[in-house]
């Protein structure tokens, strides 16, 4: 086996930096997916064109991976490899399916708590948020498979290993995930400067998935028409919004609170 061409191919193009797993050559990558590995982004050279670069896309497409074009420089620092214009990395967890989540925890727990992260980019912030979800008993994190951040190693670092003690599931739509979620009877959440209601008017004593958006545009009006409630944190500075991830563990601490004292 070790001398068959492709994973010689295979082999070659294969090293670890960071605590991440990256896969660098056009060739290598398309017999990674192939081969069932699990991509968590891939990274591709602006206007690079040809028939083998081709079929790569069509294999990202059919998988739904989630895939950027960026320009060589950034190709260039994410390896110092021969990446022929594409660079992907593989992601150091497995994904959860969601039905499968749901059903695993409704049998050991009576209201679980989940968070739903619409179009999080910044590797920081999901580090940060999977290590506070983590400390608050949350269930598990759902992404979208496109435009998400990546769990690499600066996401490792900054959840202090967190990452590898939470259920994370990948969906194609959030809506997905909110359709679902309803149709269990947990209630969806989202946390939002678009409304009236305070987060400490919201009960929490329920079944909850809370919608945490991005740090630019917060959730998107299309799943804000599809939570059951919104609510926003008091703010008295001058300043108008938090760090999503500070935002985040206001809301999963409030669920706690109220939480623990209903069981005092």
């Amino acid at each position: 086996m070790k001398n068959h061409p492709i994973f010689r191919m295979v082999f070659l193009y294969l090293c670890t930096m960071d605590n991440e797993t990256t896969i660098f050559g056009i060739r290598a990558i398309i017999e990674a997916i192939k081969s069932g590995k699990t991509i968590d982004k891939v990274f591709m050279q602006k206007e690079l064109h040809g028939e083998l670069f081709k079929e790569l896309e069509a294999h990202i497409r059919s998988q739904s991976i989630n895939s950027s074009y960026v320009p060589v420089e950034k190709l260039n620092r994410l390896t110092k490899g021969n990446h022929q214009g594409a660079v992907a990395q593989i992601a150091p967890i497995s994904f959860y399916e969601l039905d499968r989540l749901v059903s695993v925890v409704k049998e050991t727990k009576e209201n679980p708590l989940y968070l739903i992260l619409d179009q999080l980019s910044d590797v920081r912030n999901f580090g940060a948020i999977i290590r506070t979800a983590e400390c608050t008993g949350v269930d598990g994190i759902i992404i979208q498979k496109s435009g998400s951040a990546p769990i690499n190693g600066d996401t490792i670092k900054t959840s202090a290993g967190a990452v590898f003690n939470i259920p994370i599931c990948k969906v194609d739509h959030i809506k997905d995930a909110i359709f679902y979620f309803q149709a269990s009877e947990i209630q969806v959440v989202a946390a939002t400067e678009k409304t009236d209601q305070m987060l400490y008017d919201i009960d929490f004593q329920s079944a909850t998935a809370i919608v945490m958006g991005s740090e630019g545009k917060g959730v998107s009006t299309s799943v804000l028409k599809l939570v059951d409630a919104k609510a926003k944190l008091p703010m008295f500075g001058s300043i108008a919004s938090l760090n999503v991830s500070v935002a985040c563990g206001a809301f999963l601490y409030e669920v706690v609170r109220q939480r623990h004292s209903s069981s005092l």
